[in-house]
């Protein structure tokens, strides 16, 4: 490091303590000032730096001018000893300047700005008066040039009037001939138009009328079409009518010649069944029988009916059931919960049914008859999920039906001369199944005949 002229550190304390600026720092002598500061900042050492500089050691110059002028500049102005480090690095750099100025005869030729920015950084005496005049002159400078740039923008601006005032003039006459034609033309143009809207409005008054012609032809197809369209979907309505009518007929026809068939196929099974097994029964010989021998009478030696009678099984007897089971075509009709009610009405209903169901099973096995079991379903909260046992169908009677409108259903459907048996305790079941050609029996009967079959 330099060390400073001999006798420079207590002058510039002297001049410190002596010279003190009146005004702000002018802007221009600042920015040397910043610019001497930046240049002298890359010699120094991080510890020879203010603290609030020290973030700014590894900036470049031009980076130190514009981010940290500011505080390099109050840094100077504050901190004596880093003022005195950057005028030592003046010194180094601009011997001549710097001894010019301590020795008091700045040279002439030097730029104002940079002998204040060199007086501010050093202080010799006399250095306020240097920075003064330096701002003075760069004001005088800045006015003249504002000046000369005033005076020359001024006589561009007085050429540019008189070039505008002969364009204006020559301008003038070109568009005092151009209204004069647009005068002209706008009066042809105006005629034309005049011409033209009354064109307009006699075609719009036949548009008008057009329309008005157009609306009324719409309207009549229109309400044609609407009356077309109402008389096809009332044809299409009576043909979808008729041809539901004619579905319907065909239906009804092809089901109930269906039922007819079946019912008359059934009971011809039936009887044929019914006349081989007398037959193989009884041993029938060749057919010898006279009309005579149809005639009622007691013959001597023979039962009277009052002995047959006696003979019969009671209606308690389970062989009863066997006997009417063995029947050709023979059809079982329970009433399902008469029949568990009587038998084991403790239990819950589902164990009710699986014990009936599953006596009927083997009933079925037994004897070969047809065997349907009807339940009432008001008494069911869901759907049941049963799985019918081989050999029994099982029903439930519908919503707003009971199981003895349902069975007197099943004895209806059935043809004349089928046996049906009909097992129900209820007397208004057993009447009304007897009306319509079925066998009643008591539900004690089949309790008895599945007892044995357990």
């Amino acid at each position: 490091m330099v060390e400073p002229a001999s006798g420079a550190e207590p002058a510039d304390a002297a001049g410190d303590a002596a010279e003190v600026l009146d005004r702000p720092l002018p802007e221009g002598v600042r920015r040397r000032v910043v610019a001497l500061v930046s240049d002298a900042f890359g010699a120094l050492t991080v510890a020879d730096l203010p603290a609030q500089l020290r973030q700014y050691a590894r900036f470049t110059p031009t980076r130190r001018a514009k981010f940290a002028g500011n505080a390099m500049a109050a840094a100077v102005e504050a901190d004596a000893v880093f003022r005195g480090r950057v005028a030592e690095k003046l010194r180094e750099a601009q011997a001549e300047l710097a001894g010019a100025l301590e020795s008091g005869a700045p040279p002439a030729a030097a730029d104002p700005l940079d002998v204040a920015a060199a007086a501010y950084v050093l202080r010799p005496v006399g250095w306020v008066k240097l920075v003064a005049a330096a701002g003075e002159e760069a004001q005088r400078a800045d006015a003249e040039r504002v000046g000369e740039e005033t005076r020359r923008e001024l006589d561009r601006l007085r050429e540019e009037l008189a070039q505008a005032r002969d364009a204006q003039r020559l301008g003038g006459e070109t568009v005092r001939t151009e209204l004069d034609a647009a005068r002209k033309e706008a009066e042809s143009l105006q005629r034309k138009l005049r011409s033209a809207q009354s064109d307009v409005k006699r075609g719009e008054a036949a548009l008008r009328k057009v329309t008005a012609e157009i609306d009324g032809i719409r309207g009549e197809a229109a309400a044609q079409v609407a009356a077309a369209e109402s008389e096809t979907r009332r044809l299409k309505s009576r043909l979808a009518e008729v041809e539901t009518a004619l579905e319907t007929s065909r239906r009804a026809t092809r089901e109930g010649r269906s039922v007819e068939d079946m019912r008359l196929r059934l009971l011809l099974d039936t009887v044929l069944d019914a006349a081989q097994g007398l037959r193989r029964e009884l041993a029938l010989p060749p057919v010898s029988t006279r009309p005579a021998d149809t005639v009622e009478a007691v013959e001597p030696g023979r039962m009277t009916p009052k002995d047959i009678a006696a003979r019969a099984l009671s209606e308690t007897d389970p062989a009863l059931l066997d006997q009417l089971l063995a029947l050709p075509q023979a059809h079982l009709v329970v009433d399902g919960y008469n029949v568990t009610k009587t038998g084991y009405p403790t239990m819950p209903l589902e164990k009710q049914r699986l014990r009936l169901l599953g006596g009927l099973s083997m009933l079925a096995a037994q004897t070969g008859a047809e065997m349907t079991c009807v339940f009432d379903g008001a008494e069911l909260a869901a759907p049941v999920l049963l799985a019918p046992p081989r050999g029994v169908r099982v029903l439930f009677s519908k919503p707003g039906v009971t199981a003895d409108e349902l069975i007197r259903q099943l004895v209806r459907a059935e043809p004349p001369g089928r046996p049906v048996v009909v097992v129900s305790t209820d007397r208004e079941v057993a009447d009304g199944v007897a009306k319509a050609g079925a066998r009643p029996v008591a539900s004690a009967l089949l309790l008895k005949r599945l007892s044995r079959v357990s």
